[in-house]
């Protein structure tokens, strides 16, 4: 259009304007095709750039990612998708971050009041048996009186140091199972009566509703550990003169067992912690009761491990322990 447009035009020879479009006619390849090739580049360019400058921003989130802060990661709009991906990935970091030094800090607070714990029983037991040794006119009945004494902060003090074993493998040791067919009934049955002595001492009875042959895949020797944790517990926080109520019956497939027993209502925020790893409903150093915080979170993964769940209710000062297990037959 432009070429018919100026052929239209009568020019003089002397014309400027004539002159110079002479001279790009002549070297019409040279004005177009630098034109051309500029263009291209800078399109080319500008289409390379773009994302290599996108992955430029990743790169730099993927920074902020190494050490995750409290400052969000902001992208450009097109990598809005992206950015919200890294930011869920920042907090699921930051909480597994936090979680990891709470779980720390109430490691070393329980280390801390195991290790004073164990001072005190070995005092009575080392000046129990030196009284023993010393006094060789004690009478036959305070004797016997003493040496109960130390045999029972000795036996306190297996405790302790079982309990710091127990921390140890479970920081350790990852838990494989060894699964069988057992008769989850007769399990409940016996664990039961092997807490019958606890249970005189404080005038605590079963209430037992087991229903009969029921047999479950698992490996015997850890879900013993889970039921028998439930039911120290139960025996443990229980209210003097009362029945700890024990159910177990089959839903198909599964197996449901219920510890629930008359004791302090759990507060919800306790409830809530109550399977974590060091979390004690007893804080208190000297408690029979306050064992290592350990129980009930190795009896989760216990249960997590069998494709089962455990779960906590507590409300009208009860506590009831629900424990669903696959692989009822």
């Amino acid at each position: 259009m432009a070429a018919q447009f100026c052929a239209g035009i009568n020019w003089h020879s002397n014309d400027p304007l004539y002159r110079f479009l002479l001279f790009v006619r002549d070297y019409i390849l040279l004005f177009v095709g630098i034109p051309a090739i500029g263009g291209w580049v800078l399109i080319t360019w500008w289409y390379l750039s773009k994302p290599l400058r996108y992955l430029d921003e990743i790169v730099d989130a993927s920074r902020k990612l190494a050490s995750p802060s409290e400052e969000p990661i902001e992208l450009s709009a097109a990598l809005a998708a992206t950015a919200n991906e890294m930011n869920l990935v920042r907090e699921r970091a930051l909480r597994d971050a936090r979680a990891a030094r709470d779980a720390e800090q109430r490691k070393n607070d329980l280390i801390v009041y195991l290790a004073h714990d164990l001072k005190t029983p070995l005092t009575s037991v080392i000046g129990y048996l030196t009284l023993l040794r010393d006094e060789t006119e004690l009478s036959t009945g305070l004797r016997a009186k003493y040496t109960g004494i130390a045999l029972a902060k000795a036996e306190r003090l297996e405790e302790l140091i079982n309990e710091f074993f127990d921390i140890t493998r479970f920081s350790l040791t990852h838990l494989t199972l060894e699964r069988e067919t057992v008769n989850l009934t007769r399990m409940l049955e016996q664990i039961t009566y092997e807490f019958n002595p606890a249970l005189a001492g404080r005038s605590l009875t079963w209430d037992n509703r087991l229903e009969p042959g029921v047999e479950l895949v698992c490996d015997p020797e850890k879900l013993e550990r889970v039921f028998d944790n439930l039911l120290r517990n139960a025996v443990g926080y229980s209210y003097e003169g009362t029945a700890i109520e024990v159910t177990l019956e089959r839903r198909g497939a599964h197996a449901v067992v219920r510890v629930k027993n008359r004791g302090r209502t759990i507060a919800p925020e306790k409830l809530e912690r109550i399977f974590e790893q060091f979390f004690r409903l007893d804080s208190s150093r000297g408690s029979a009761t306050g064992g290592a915080g350990l129980g009930l979170a190795i009896a989760k993964e216990i249960v997590v491990l069998h494709g089962g769940t455990i779960t906590a209710e507590s409300a009208d000062e009860s506590v009831c322990f629900t424990v669903t297990l696959p692989g009822a037959v």
